[in-house]
């Protein structure tokens, strides 16, 4: 793997990737996808903050910004409940979709994805079996394959901290209310208390 799209949100996870991916010598384009959510203004800040600091490739920003104005979920709409409805249809096969496209113009041969151990998903768009089938249909809708890749895939949440922190990762966001200090309700924000 010499070149690859990474999707990047300022969070710990996705940022973890890019210092991963740059440890190993790997060409990365960061692409921050901008799909409605609620949490998108502060995590765009703290996206490209966080990628400077590190000395990481500067992030791309796609608006896609329609999809969370028809597709509601917790995640784009403060009328949903932000943990019980977080479900949001289609949303990693669009990240990964529109990574591909990418990774498809800038000449990458992967994408990643910032999922951590299967063992903790709670949605079906979260599993091994999701990303084969993505890979696939990626395949087949570009001509030639993007292959799909979750380098978390074997960690859980706390060891990603740890991790992380080791590598001197720090003032990353992953809030998904998008106020100034996390609520502590989200599923995001609950990883780091479980």
């Amino acid at each position: 793997m010499t070149s690859i799209v990474n999707l990047v949100s300022g969070g710990l996870d996705s940022t973890l990737v890019g210092v991963l991916n740059r440890e190993l010598g790997i060409d990365q384009f960061p692409l921050f996808i901008d799909y409605g959510q609620r949490a998108r203004a502060r995590e765009w800040i703290v996206c490209q903050s966080v990628h400077k600091d590190l000395s990481l490739p500067t992030p791309v920003r796609m608006d896609l910004s329609g999809f969370g104005t028809v597709i509601q979920s917790g995640l784009t709409s403060e009328s949903r409940n932000i943990t019980d409805e977080a479900f949001t249809p289609g949303r990693n096969f669009l990240f990964l979709l529109m990574a591909a496209s990418y990774a498809y113009q800038v000449g990458a041969g992967s994408v990643s994805i910032g999922l951590l151990a299967e063992r903790f998903s709670l949605f079906p768009d979260q599993k091994s079996e999701f990303l084969k089938a993505a890979e696939q249909s990626i395949t087949v809708a570009l001509g030639r394959r993007i292959q799909v890749v979750a380098p978390l895939g074997d960690f859980s949440k706390s060891e990603v901290v740890a991790i992380a922190k080791s590598k001197g990762i720090a003032n990353t966001y992953s809030c998904h209310a998008g106020g100034e200090i996390p609520c502590g309700k989200c599923i995001s924000c609950r990883e780091y208390i479980n």
